[in-house]
């Protein structure tokens, strides 16, 4: 999973969510619920917590019991951890490769992107982050152009 830190990062760079079953979310700081959540993980799901599409906007409501202290969350409000297979259909033709080094003192990943018409390398210690990483280079290089 990648860290709070890079999912800020790349919603700050503008990535939309558009919230399915299965995607982990936090409460975003700055919310009012945040501090009572920080660092807790949701997953949508259709059961438990689903997103609920209004004229106003897209809510994540709560269904039943799951957290008593909370009924729905704006979307703006929740702060998308995307997954390693959500970043890398994200980066479509930028990807090349992704490689695992395994080499002492650590395993690390990197994954290969080509962006701005050159192939460029992000390194992490989980492979989900190694591809947020490339995907903000994408991202903020897109915006540059």
């Amino acid at each position: 999973m990648i860290s709070t830190a890079l999912a800020r990062e790349l919603r700050d760079a503008s990535l939309v969510w558009t919230p399915a079953s299965g995607d982990a979310f936090q409460i975003a700081p700055g919310n009012e619920n945040s501090a009572d959540f920080e660092g807790d993980v949701f997953t949508v799901s259709d059961m438990t917590i689903e997103a609920q599409v209004y004229s106003t906007g897209t809510v994540l409501g709560f269904n039943g019991t799951t957290e008593w202290a909370l009924d729905s969350v704006a979307l703006d409000d929740a702060l998308w951890l995307p997954r390693e297979d959500q970043l890398r259909d994200l980066l479509r033709g930028a990807f090349q490769s992704m490689h695992r080094d395994t080499a002492p003192p650590r395993v690390s990943y990197s994954v290969l992107a080509r962006i701005d018409q050159e192939d460029a390398a992000f390194l992490a210690d989980d492979p989900a982050e190694a591809y947020g990483l490339a995907l903000l280079a994408l991202i903020r290089s897109a915006r540059a152009a």
